[in-house]
């Protein structure tokens, strides 16, 4: 192997150029557990720094912009849409992340959608720690894609009948 040549590490980006055009989306999930402490100050948006649920919907938008900057093998995309939404969810003093990307291109969206969750998250937690060290980020995963040629793809997991209401997955 001689390791002076192009991808000879073995490293590439996956040759899309052959494939078609199609409509592509994802949506990805995550989660700030932020305790009985942080919980009420974020939803009530009276955090030290500022509003950090606007804050980090900005943020998700600009993460999954940046997604092809941040993950060596993506492929740089033109977004046709994103959408982040931050959800309060009381019962388990917990801020629930969306984000919803959706383009037509030769790849999909998934990469995307996952940075753009995590960049909302990371912003949510550094405006947080100031009143709560002990926060924790998990539960980040696709919830689904549509697109290519392989059509609907859903998390095993599954999806709540509110998600589902919301984000309406379809296959092609």
């Amino acid at each position: 192997m001689n390791t002076s040549e192009p991808g000879s590490r073995g490293f590439s980006m996956a040759d899309v150029r052959h494939k078609p055009v199609t409509p592509r989306r994802a949506v990805a999930v995550g989660e700030l557990l932020a305790g009985p402490i942080a919980f009420p100050l974020i939803v009530e948006r009276r955090l030290p720094k500022g509003d950090a649920l606007v804050m980090a919907e900005i943020a998700g938008l600009q993460g999954a912009k940046q997604a092809s900057n941040l993950m060596p093998l993506c492929h740089p995309l033109p977004l046709e849409l994103v959408r982040v939404r931050c959800l309060p969810v009381p019962d388990r003093q917990v801020i629930r992340v969306y984000c919803e990307v959706a383009t037509e291109a030769r790849t999909g969206v998934e990469m995307e959608a996952l940075a753009g969750v995590s960049a909302a998250l990371l912003t949510l937690y550094d405006l947080t720690k100031p009143v709560e060290p002990a926060l924790a980020i998990g539960a980040i995963r696709l919830l689904f894609k549509e697109g290519g040629k392989r059509g609907l793809w859903r998390h095993p997991e599954g999806m709540s009948d509110a998600e589902l209401a919301l984000y309406a997955p379809t296959a092609p």
